[in-house]
């Protein structure tokens, strides 16, 4: 990726509200380019939204919730397509603040979903309806809590992943 790119992506990690004239300054670059070359990465993908990150703990979420699944076998194409259509139906009904529910592997487990909860009893109607949805056939189900009441060595950002994509970068042409 080129450097100028990297380093727009960046800026826009830090802070997706920086207008395109600010970007310019900081980048040293016309404004123009700047806007050329965002419409560019979004078109490309890179780009897949813009969103701010909230205080969750002052929206009212006690608990953020890592929870790792493992399912008794693998499920075919069209028994994901009967999940998916299934939690969508059932999202609409018992709505839940999950932010990502993905496929993967690792300490035994292949899939996480990543969820606030308004308490402990949120938490629980949540583990209950997880384990409820029909051809998953969980094998395994563990929760990693974490209070949203208390400070964080560090807090959900994604300035720490924009400087460290400009780092490697450095590191890479160096």
């Amino acid at each position: 990726m080129k450097d100028i790119r990297l380093k727009l992506l960046s800026e826009l990690m830090k802070n997706s509200k920086t207008s395109d004239r600010e970007l310019a300054v900081r980048l040293r670059v016309s404004q123009p380019t700047v806007s050329r070359i965002r419409a560019k990465l979004e078109k490309e993908g890179y780009i897949k939204e813009y969103t701010m990150i909230p205080d969750f703990g002052k929206l009212g979420f006690e608990i953020m919730t890592i929870t790792l699944v493992k399912l008794r076998k693998e499920l075919t194409k069209e028994e994901m397509d009967k999940i998916w259509k299934f939690a969508e139906r059932f999202t609409k009904k018992n709505p839940f603040a999950y932010m990502m529910a993905a496929n993967g592997n690792g300490l035994g487990y292949n899939r996480v979903i990543i969820a606030f909860h308004k308490d402990y009893a949120d938490f629980v109607r949540f583990v209950k309806a997880t384990r409820e949805v029909p051809f998953a056939e969980l094998w395994a189900f563990d929760s990693f809590m974490i209070s949203l009441s208390e400070d964080h060595y560090q807090p959900l950002t994604f300035s720490i992943v924009a400087n460290y994509l400009l780092t490697m970068k450095e590191q890479i042409t160096t």
